[in-house]
Formats: structure tokens, C-alpha cells, sequence
């Protein structure tokens, strides 16, 4: 995996914990959860465009 899908995977990972955190501690958000989703679906578009 190159080096910037690398980066945008360890970054939604970072988010996933964080949001997930914020969840257990304040209550759920459903823009947090959207975002994070939304990020998601660009890392996957991501690694699946360096890939070809």
C-alpha cells in the first residue's frame, strides 16, 4: 500500500477510536458516526485506486 493510503487508513482508524471514545463518554452522534462513515468509503476508495 502506498505511503498516502497508508496514512489515510491509519488516520480512519485514529477516527474510529476517537469517535468511538466520544460515544462512550458524552453519548452517541450521528454526524460524528456520518463523517466517519464518509471517511471510510474515501479510504476504501483509496486503497482500491492504488491497487489498479
Amino acid at each position: 500500500m502506498p505511503g498516502s493510503a497508508k496514512a489515510l487508513t491509519v488516520g480512519t482508524v485514529a477516527a474510529l477510536v476517537l469517535v468511538t471514545a466520544y460515544t462512550v463518554t458524552m453519548g452517541s452522534s450521528a454526524l460524528l458516526w456520518f463523517v466517519w462513515v464518509v471517511l471510510g468509503l474515501v479510504t476504501v476508495g483509496a486503497v482500491v485506486a492504488r491497487r489498479n
